[in-house]
C-alpha cells in the first residue's frame, strides 16, 4: 500500500512532453523528418541538454540520441520502427505517459501501406463509379483518409518501372506529383453539334455512328492513313487520322462514337483532322467537355495522361486535407481544396474552372506570405550592438558632398540612421531609378558604422560596379568622414594574390574599415574583425547563399540592399515584404531626361549619323547588341561581328572598343578606363552594361534589337547616359520593321517613369526581370502570378490576420497550415533577403 506506482514513477517534465510532441508529429507527418526544422537529429543536443538539467534517466537519453542520430539515413520503414522503440522506452520510464494520449495510431509510411488499411490504387474500382465531370453536388462521398500521396507511380496499375521513368521527365515521380501536374491550357469541346450545323473553323463535339472506315497507305507505304465518315442522321462528316493504324481496329462500322477537334475544309467538304474521339458509352474525358491539355514529353500521350490523371484525382482529392481553416476559406469566398483539386483538372464550366485557379493561386500567396512575414519576424527578434552617431557628425558628412542631396535622399538617410541606432539589425532595401544617388546614402551608413568601430562591405555583382562603387567611396568618404584612404580596399577576384593577402589580413586586424568586392569578398580566407554593415547592390544578381555568406561574416550585421530597378509594387509587397523600403524617388539637380525615339531599322544609317555629331561634338556613345556572337538559330546581330563592321566601314575614323561578358574581367575593366578616360570614342557592347557604367560624358544610346529586352532592362541602358548638363539620346532599332510600332518600345518614348515601365513589363513578360536569382521558389508557383495585385493583397490581409493571433501557426486550427508552409519553403523557396 505504501508503494505506490505514482510515487515510483519519475516526474514528468517539459523535456519529455517536448520529445512526446516531436514524436507525435513525426508519426502524424508519415516519418518525413519535418516535424523539426532541419530534422529530427538538429533537436538533439539541445534536446539532450534539457534532459540531463530535468533529470531525465541517463539510459533513457541514450537510447533517444542513439536512435535519432542516424534518422535522415534511415527508410521510412526503419524510421517507423526507431520511433516505436523510443515510445517504449518512455512508457517503461514514465507508466503515467498513457500510450492513448501519448501516442497516437502509427501513420500511413510513405509510400508504404498503413498498417490496418490496404492503399487504395486507382486501379481498385470504386464503392460507386462517378464521372469527374459531375457538378459538386453529384460527386461521389469518399471517405477522408491518411492517403499516401508520397507513393510512387508504379502504385498505379499500367504503370511499371519504364513508364514511371518517362513521367520522371516531367517531374511526376509520386501520385502527389500527378495530382498537382495542372493544366497548361483547355481546349473548349463542350459545344455539342449536329453535323448539318458545323462551321469551318470552330471547335466542336460531334456524336455519330461510323458509317464506314478504311486504312490506307500514303507517301509509298511511309505513312498510314485512316480514313471514316460519321453521320449523325443530319450529315456525313469525313475524318482523318494520321499514323495511327489501330484506330481501324478499334471504330468499326456501325460503333456509336463522340468526336472532339476543329472543323477543317478540304475540297468543299467539312472535315476533322486528328480529333479525340472515345466509345460514347464511355466515360468521356477528351470529348463533349472543356478538356484539360497537359505538359507532355515524349512516350506520354495526351490522352493517356488523362486518364491516369482522372482516375488519381477522382480517388484522391476528395482526400487531400485542406489547410485552410474554415474562417478564412469562408471570409475569402474559396472553394474547398478537393473541390479546387477535381475543377482544375475536369472543370464542370469555365466560371468554376476560374474559382479553382484562384483557390490554388490564393494558397500559394497566402504560403509565400506567411513565410515573408516569419522572416521578417525572425530577423526583427536578432540582437546587435546599435550604431548611434550625434547630429553633428551627419550634419558634418552632408556639409562636406560636393552636391546638394535630395529630399529623398535625406529621407532614406534619415531611416537608415534610425534603423542602425536600433539593437535590431537593419534589413532594408534602397530602391532608386538609375543615377538617383543610393551610393551617397549607402556610403552615408558606411561613415557611422566605422564612426562606431564596425567594418563595412560592399558587395557588387561585377567588377565594373565594384570599381565604381571602390572609386566613389574614395572620393566621398577620406573628406566627409575624415577616413583615411588606405582603410578602404578593393578586393576583386582578378586583384593580384599578394594584394589579396594584405587586404585579407587588413581587414581581419580592423585596418581596413570599407572593403568593396565581387565574389572575392565571400571566399573563405575573408575575415572581417567586426563587421558592422553588410551592403549589397544590385542585389537580385546574388543568391541566397550568396547573401547569408557575407552576413555569416559579422555577428548579426546591419543590412543594406539596393537596386535601381523599379520594382511594381504588387511585387514589393510579395518578394520584399520581409525588408523595410525606402524609396528615392527624385533625380538630383541638373540630370536632364533622356530623349528617346524608336527608329525603323532602315532608319540606321541616321542614327549612325547622329552618333557622328555628338562625337564631333566631343561626346561619346554606346551601342548595345543582345547577343555576343552570331547564332544560326537567332536571328540578331552580334556584338563581335558588328563591331567589326562598324570599325571598318562605319566609323573608320574613330575609336571604337568591345565590351561583352565572355572577357576577362581584367580586359573588361582595361576597356572600361579607355572609355571613361576619352580614350575610345565609341563603346560596342552586350548587356554587360546594363548596371554600374558610369561615363558622364556619353551622350547617345543605341540599342539594336531592342524588341528582345524588356522594359526594366531597357530603361537601365537609358540609364547609362543623361548623367551630366549636356543633353542626351536613347535609339531604339528593333529587328524587324513591323516591330517599330511595338506597344512596349512605343511606352519608352512616352515615360522616364521607371516604376510605370516596370508595371508593364510585368504585365507582359512576368517577374522574371526584377528578381534573377533572388529566389528561385517564385518560378515554382503553378497557379499564382505576381501580376495580379488583388490576389496578392488579398493572401496579404489573411496572412497578417492569421499571423497576428497565433504567429507560429501552434493552434490546432492552423496545424495542417503549418505543415504546408514547411512544405512550401522547403521545395527551395529558401529564405528571402
Amino acid at each position: 500500500m505504501s508503494d505506490t506506482p505514482e510515487a515510483a514513477d519519475p516526474p514528468m517534465n517539459s523535456a519529455v512532453d517536448k520529445l512526446t510532441k516531436f514524436l507525435r508529429l513525426e508519426e502524424e507527418r508519415g516519418y518525413d523528418n519535418r516535424a523539426v526544422l532541419g530534422g529530427l537529429q538538429k533537436m538533439l543536443e539541445p534536446w539532450r541538454k534539457e534532459a540531463e538539467e530535468q533529470g531525465v534517466p541517463e539510459d533513457l537519453i541514450r537510447v533517444v540520441v542513439s536512435r535519432l542520430r542516424d534518422y535522415p539515413q534511415l527508410s521510412p520503414r526503419s524510421r517507423a520502427e526507431a520511433l516505436r522503440g523510443i515510445w517504449a522506452r518512455l512508457r517503461d520510464t514514465y507508466p503515467q505517459l498513457d500510450a492513448s494520449a501519448g501516442r497516437p495510431a502509427p501513420a500511413p509510411v510513405k509510400g508504404l501501406p498503413a498498417p490496418t488499411e490496404p492503399v487504395p490504387t486507382p486501379a481498385s474500382k470504386p464503392a460507386e463509379p462517378a464521372s469527374a465531370a459531375a457538378p459538386p453536388s453529384r460527386q461521389p462521398t469518399v471517405k477522408k483518409a491518411a492517403i499516401p500521396l508520397d507513393a510512387p507511380l508504379t502504385t498505379l496499375s499500367g504503370v511499371g518501372p519504364k513508364t514511371a521513368n518517362t513521367l520522371a521527365k516531367l517531374g511526376l515521380k509520386t501520385l502527389g506529383d500527378l495530382l498537382w501536374h495542372l493544366p497548361r491550357r483547355y481546349d473548349d469541346y463542350s459545344q455539342l453539334k449536329p453535323i448539318n450545323r458545323l462551321w469551318y473553323g470552330e471547335e466542336v463535339t460531334v456524336i455519330g455512328t461510323v458509317e464506314s472506315i478504311q486504312l490506307r497507305p500514303v507517301r509509298g507505304g511511309k505513312m498510314k492513313l485512316v480514313e471514316a465518315v460519321i453521320g449523325d442522321g443530319t450529315g456525313s462528316l469525313k475524318v482523318t487520322w494520321f499514323n495511327q493504324p489501330w484506330i481501324a481496329n478499334r471504330l468499326k462500322p456501325g460503333k456509336a462514337v463522340v468526336l472532339a477537334g476543329k472543323i477543317d475544309q478540304y475540297l468543299g467538304h467539312l472535315t476533322m483532322n486528328n480529333p479525340e474521339w472515345e466509345p460514347l458509352e464511355g466515360q468521356q474525358l477528351h470529348t463533349n467537355r472543356i478538356v484539360p491539355i497537359y505538359p507532355l514529353t515524349a512516350g506520354v500521350s495526351g490522352k493517356w495522361l488523362r486518364r491516369i490523371i482522372h482516375s488519381v484525382v477522382t480517388r484522391y482529392a476528395p482526400a487531400v486535407p485542406d489547410p485552410l481553416p474554415e474562417q478564412v476559406r469562408s471570409e475569402a469566398g474559396l472553394l474547398p481544396l478537393d473541390q479546387a483539386l477535381r475543377q482544375v483538372h475536369f472543370p464542370d464550366s469555365w466560371e468554376i474552372l476560374r474559382r479553382a485557379q484562384h483557390r490554388l493561386a490564393f494558397d500559394e500567396m497566402l504560403l509565400l506570405q506567411l513565410g515573408v512575414l516569419r522572416q521578417k519576424r525572425d530577423w526583427q527578434q536578432l540582437q546587435t550592438d546599435p550604431l548611434a552617431v550625434a547630429d553633428e557628425m551627419i550634419e558634418r558628412f552632408i556639409a562636406a558632398l560636393p552636391f546638394e542631396l535630395t529630399q529623398a535622399q535625406k529621407r532614406a538617410l534619415e531611416a537608415i540612421r534610425r534603423d542602425l541606432a536600433s539593437p535590431h539589425p537593419m534589413n532594408r532595401l534602397l530602391q532608386g531609378d538609375v543615377g538617383s544617388g543610393k551610393t551617397v546614402v549607402a556610403a552615408a551608413a558606411a561613415a557611422i558604422a566605422v564612426a562606431n568601430g564596425r567594418q563595412a562591405a560592399f558587395l557588387a555583382p561585377t567588377s565594373i560596379l565594384a570599381e565604381q562603387h571602390y572609386r566613389s567611396l574614395s572620393e566621398l568618404l577620406p573628406q566627409a568622414a575624415g577616413l583615411d584612404a588606405d582603410a578602404i580596399q578593393l578586393l576583386l577576384g582578378s586583384t593580384p594574390e599578394r594584394e589579396k593577402e594584405a587586404i585579407r589580413q587588413g581587414l581581419a586586424e580592423g585596418r581596413v574599415q570599407i572593403v568593396v568586392g565581387t565574389h572575392a569578398l565571400l571566399e573563405e580566407p575573408v575575415r572581417f574583425a567586426r563587421l558592422g554593415l553588410a551592403v549589397i547592390d544590385e542585389q537580385h544578381r546574388f543568391g541566397v547563399n550568396q547573401r547569408a555568406a557575407l552576413r555569416a561574416k559579422g555577428e548579426n550585421p546591419n543590412l543594406l540592399v539596393m537596386t535601381a530597378t523599379p520594382i511594381p509594387r504588387s511585387l514589393a509587397l510579395t518578394i520584399y515584404g520581409d525588408l523595410d523600403l525606402s524609396v528615392i524617388d527624385e533625380m538630383p539637380p541638373g540630370r536632364k531626361p533622356v530623349e528617346t525615339r524608336v527608329l525603323s531599322p532602315i532608319e540606321r544609317n541616321r542614327a549612325y549619323q547622329f552618333i557622328a555629331g555628338q562625337i564631333e561634338k566631343g561626346r561619346q556613345a554606346f551601342i548595345i547588341y543582345p547577343l555576343v556572337e552570331e547564332s544560326d538559330s537567332v536571328e540578331a546581330k552580334a556584338a563581335v561581328a558588328e563591331f567589326e563592321r562598324l570599325q571598318g566601314d562605319v566609323f573608320p575614323q574613330y575609336s571604337l572598343g568591345l565590351l561583352h561578358g565572355r572577357m576577362k574581367g581584367e580586359e573588361k575593366e582595361a576597356v572600361m578606363r579607355r572609355f571613361r578616360a576619352g580614350e575610345i570614342q565609341i563603346l560596342v557592347s552586350t548587356s554587360v552594361v546594363e548596371v554600374g557604367v558610369d561615363v558622364p560624358n556619353a551622350t547617345v544610346m543605341l540599342i539594336e534589337g531592342a524588341n528582345r529586352f524588356g522594359l526594366a532592362q531597357l530603361h537601365q541602358f537609358r540609364g547609362r547616359v543623361g548623367r551630366s548638363e549636356h543633353a542626351s539620346y536613347c535609339l531604339l532599332i528593333p529587328d524587324t520593321e513591323d516591330e517599330t510600332e511595338n506597344e512596349r518600345l512605343k511606352a519608352m518614348e512616352a515615360t522616364q517613369d521607371g516604376f510605370e515601365l516596370a508595371e508593364l513589363d510585368l504585365q507582359q513578360r512576368g517577374p522574371g526581370e526584377f528578381f534573377g536569382t533572388r529566389q528561385s521558389g517564385f518560378a515554382d508557383l503553378r497557379m499564382a502570378r505576381l501580376t495580379d495585385i488583388r490576389l496578392i493583397e488579398k493572401a496579404r490581409n489573411a496572412a497578417q490576420a492569421i499571423f497576428s493571433i497565433d504567429p507560429d501557426l501552434a493552434q490546432e486550427e492552423h496545424r495542417l497550415l503549418a505543415q504546408a508552409l514547411e512544405r512550401f519553403w522547403a521545395g527551395g523557396r529558401g529564405e528571402l533577403s
